[in-house]
């Protein structure tokens, strides 16, 4: 059974909700042209600008979190009274291990300080752990061994499926939240309860406050990830996102699902696993939508914002021309 109508169905999608803006180009592009003073505003988007009052709900009614607001002051002190368990799930192969220590001494600063998180390392080299990162009173670390994935594409053809499987067995059972988070990042400043929810999702800082036309959904029809025009709401990054662990175990399942599909059929969406995400929440609205605070990096593009919570070295290093890769090492 196919787990959505196809592309051209759009009025199959009921929790999708359908905009007035189409698009122009026959492709939205992540670097769209217009000038700052030139964008156009559409009743989906978000002031960009600081200065200017920053939204705190979306269309549909859900929470828009900024961590200092006096709303995100409140859903900290909501959850922290329940005691709720999370986790923090991680892939680590090949190069990426490198990141991993600078990701893990950041979170036990900055996420979720004083509660009681898991780490879950999915990693093909045991070994990086070596020696092992200093934990906190309530806090632990769990490893769970994949098979090596070599390849950029490869690594993004299984992650859904790869996080799906971890998530069923063994993290189901041992905690209430999970998110997943690429480990090429470092946590800067406080990420707190207040990012709980059913289903979180997080906005990409380019995009931000950006017109419909320029949001990179997959528009190939013969892709399982493919976006009809006017459909969506926001355009969201797969550097962090998470939920209720039942929650997040449907996404993953969902899209690694989607993905199969496509390879079976030769098709790959262009966004890789990125695209497959942005699918399945427009079918699926996230009951909590994280700022752009809490995935961000430097670019010419990238939304100002009050506080830079989680920085994304990778993309950080992707955003810079060539003689500055070759200064940061990228």
């Amino acid at each position: 059974m196919a787990l959505f109508p196809s592309c051209k169905s759009s009025s199959d999608f009921l929790q999708g909700r359908k905009a007035t803006l189409s698009l122009e180009a026959p492709h939205p592009l992540f670097h769209a042209p217009e000038t700052e003073g030139g964008r156009e505003m559409t009743d989906m988007m978000i002031v960009r600008a600081v200065g200017q009052t920053l939204p705190h709900q979306t269309s549909w009614g859900a929470p828009l979190v900024w961590g200092d607001s006096g709303n995100a002051v409140w859903r900290r002190a909501e959850f922290a009274q329940r005691g709720v368990r999370t986790g923090l799930l991680v892939l680590v192969v090949g190069r990426y291990a490198q990141f991993l220590r600078r990701f893990l001494s950041s979170a036990e600063v900055h996420f979720l300080p004083g509660g009681t998180v898991t780490y879950y390392i999915l990693t093909d080299n045991p070994r990086s752990l070596d020696p092992p990162v200093k934990l906190e009173a309530g806090r632990q670390l769990k490893v769970v061994p994949v098979a090596e994935l070599p390849g950029w594409e490869r690594l993004a053809q299984r992650r859904m499926d790869l996080l799906a499987a971890a998530i069923k067995d063994p993290i189901r059972s041992e905690v209430d939240y999970v998110f997943c988070a690429d480990v090429d990042q470092e946590f800067m400043a406080p990420v707190g309860e207040e990012i709980l929810g059913d289903l979180v999702a997080t906005l990409h800082p380019e995009l931000y406050g950006m017109p419909r036309r320029a949001f990179p959904y997959e528009i190939e029809e013969t892709s399982s990830a493919c976006v009809e025009e006017g459909e969506g709401d926001y355009y969201y990054t797969s550097e962090l996102y998470g939920g209720l662990v039942a929650e997040v175990y449907n996404l993953a399942r969902a899209c690694s699902l989607l993905i199969l599909r496509d390879l079976e059929n030769g098709v790959m969406a262009r966004g890789l696993e990125e695209s497959y995400l942005n699918r399945y929440l427009i079918n699926h609205r996230p009951t909590c939508v994280l700022s752009p605070e809490y995935s961000w990096w430097e670019s010419a593009l990238a939304a100002d914002v009050p506080m830079q919570r989680l920085l994304s070295l990778g993309r950080q290093c992707e955003a810079l021309d060539l003689h500055k890769k070759e200064e940061r090492n990228c």
